[in-house]
């Protein structure tokens, strides 16, 4: 090879390394692409599991302000600055335990019926394609044997196992993408309250990079970021790390709490919390322009609350329609199950999984791999039909059977089939406007339930 070709060789190669390498600013790491299997993915499951998981209990009337229905959150409510604020908190602990402290439950969170492989099974079978597990919440328990969380980890005490660990050999065994949540804070760290630099730089950064290293997640999903800026975080250095020098830099996504800068503004995706359209500000007809979650429990709570009753719960129906309205504006959700502290998973929300699974194992086709139609109309709370696209594909989205559909501004499709039903369907196309006839069914071959999916072929 000669000198000058060798030298516009390596010139290139450094080029190529260069577009690989992302400076720890976010000016850098918001070039980087969001993964396409993340967008594609459309329907992960959360979970939130815990020595909170032991007391499982918070109000259900939202007389404590925010986040009172969160089981989660019952440590901080016990000891919160204002104390008044939390009185149905204080009552029962009194009344049900006394003057046991909050880390005496670890006692009492065994995990002894816990089968991370029955657990991955039912979140295949539900049709999921991710699971993100908590590492760690707010209160610092960690669900792997972390050496800067030494006596407050599912190993050291509690379970005596590592429940992230196993979790994850089970999901990717279905080969479904695994994740971990992470709070970047810790209400009562003592190290945390007197010095957060300390504490980032010798528990929240060797943490993260531990969970990483030894795990490979897909997903980072970080929490808790409210207290500081992104830089106090070293989040932009953290991210350099992970997005240049990890072994999973090239599949992994993150959200977008790393700082209370941060959010809908930097990360691999947006996110919402119990909202309805990926939107702050709870608007329903909008969504986000990037990639986007929606996050939230069946009932009010993430962790499970024994306080929750049927009414509570969000129907499968309810939850397919809410899958089908996030999807259609580009969206994914993030459905979040609460295990009990014996590591079950609540009947309830098996069930509810298993009524998602039924849906998408008919209708998958208009879920997966999908985008959000650029013609479709403004949704609201009130709409029945919505729209997705995928190749040359258009699906239509019916939440309310009708007799007869009608599409407008669309181009004739080649033929019009109905997702789990093996007959032809009728149509009629005139002035970029078609009119689908549905086909006779009867409740035995109706092909699902909640919803159902016409796919045009070839109007795209």
């Amino acid at each position: 090879m000669k000198a000058p070709i060798v030298i516009a060789f390596l010139f290139l190669s450094f080029i190529s390394l260069q577009a690989q390498t992302y400076a720890p600013n976010w000016a850098s790491l918001d070039q980087r692409q969001t993964p396409a299997w993340f967008q594609d993915a459309k329907f992960g499951i959360f979970i939130h599991w815990g020595v909170f998981s032991v007391p499982a209990w918070a109000t259900t009337s939202n007389a404590d302000g925010f986040g009172s229905g969160y089981s989660e959150w019952y440590w901080q409510r016990l000891f919160a600055t204002n104390l008044k604020i939390h009185p149905e908190f204080l009552e029962f602990h009194r009344k049900n335990y006394g003057n046991a402290s909050y880390q005496d439950f670890v006692q009492h969170f065994k995990a002894e019926l816990y089968k991370p492989e029955d657990w991955a099974k039912t979140f295949e079978d539900a049709g999921a394609k991710y699971v993100v597990l908590t590492s760690k919440h707010h209160e610092g328990f960690t669900l792997w044997p972390s050496a800067q969380s030494w006596n407050w980890n599912a190993v050291d005490v509690g379970p005596h196992r590592d429940l992230a660990g196993d979790l994850s050999k089970a999901v990717k065994a279905r080969n479904l993408r695994m994740g971990f949540y992470y709070s970047l804070y810790e209400w009562f760290n003592p190290v945390y309250k007197a010095d957060v630099n300390k504490y980032v730089a010798e528990r929240m950064l060797p943490q993260m990079k531990d969970l990483v290293t030894r795990y490979e997640p897909d997903v980072l999903w970080t929490d808790g970021e409210w207290d500081h800026p992104a830089k106090t975080w070293q989040s932009e250095t953290f991210l350099a790390w992970l997005f240049n020098e990890s072994a999973v830099k090239d599949r992994v996504v993150v959200n977008d709490r790393w700082g209370n800068d941060t959010k809908g503004a930097h990360g691999s995706f947006a996110t919402s919390e119990y909202g309805h359209g990926g939107t702050d500000n709870k608007e329903t007809t909008k969504g986000f322009v990037r990639p986007w979650e929606e996050c939230r429990g069946m009932g009010e709570s993430f962790g499970y609350n024994r306080n929750e009753n049927l009414h509570m719960y969000q129907s499968g129906k309810q939850l397919v329609h809410q899958l089908i309205d996030i999807v259609a504006r580009g969206g994914n959700l993030l459905l979040n199950i609460g295990p009990s502290a014996d590591g079950q998973i609540p009947v309830i929300m098996q069930e509810r999984l298993a009524e998602i699974g039924a849906w998408l194992k008919v209708n998958g086709e208009a879920i997966y791999g999908t985008r959000k139609w650029a013609k479709a109309p403004v949704y609201n709370k009130d709409s029945q039909v919505y729209f997705t696209q995928k190749g040359q594909n258009l699906y239509v989205i019916q939440r309310k059977w009708a007799e007869q559909l009608q599409v407008d501004n669309v181009a004739k499709p080649k033929s019009v089939r109905l997702l789990g039903y093996d007959g032809p369907v009728k149509f009629t196309y005139k002035n970029n406007v078609l009119q689908i006839i549905a086909p006779q069914l009867n409740p035995n071959t109706i092909p699902c339930d909640y919803a159902w999916t016409y796919v045009l072929e070839g109007v795209n």
